[in-house]
């Protein structure tokens, strides 16, 4: 958790400096972006509340899997595996657009992206490992963080 917490603060924080670099700007009108972008932030704060919500006690911000752990199927569970990573990414999209600039779109979402991914394979790493085939099945029907993509 520590490495994604760092790529966020090494991510907004380029992302902000990245504002400064006039040529990055895109040529778009915050009419435009402005409300595209808070839709984003809103959506996947939405969606990530959602997944914790659904894994209800089995949510740990450490890699951590309890005595009595359960693959949960359900919610948006049945449609990816990592459903809370997947709204914290279109969260941080969102900001990004907010910017209107290219450069700190970039910044923003590179550290965090990977972050995000080195935590999944850690958490795969360890459900795989404690769940066995049932876990191994389920990720056979589902892409990690969007439907029918990846």
């Amino acid at each position: 958790m520590r490495v994604l917490w760092i790529a966020i603060v090494i991510g907004v924080g380029c992302a902000i400096a990245a504002q400064w670099v006039p040529s990055a700007r895109l040529h778009v009108t915050s009419r435009i972006v402005s409300p595209l972008a808070l839709v984003l932030i809103v959506a996947g704060l939405i969606v990530r509340w959602v997944a914790i919500l659904t894994l209800g006690r089995l949510f740990t911000v450490d890699v951590a899997i309890q005595p009595d752990h359960q693959l949960i199927q359900t919610g948006l569970y049945r449609l990816v595996r990592h459903p809370s990573y997947a709204g914290l990414l279109i969260a941080f999209l969102g900001l990004g657009l907010f910017f209107a600039n290219w450069l700190s779109l970039v910044l923003l979402l590179v550290p965090i992206t990977l972050a995000v991914m080195n935590r999944v394979v850690k958490e795969e790493r360890v459900l795989l490992q404690a769940l066995g085939a049932p876990y191994a099945d389920y990720c056979a029907r589902t892409k990690r963080l969007i439907p029918g993509v990846l």
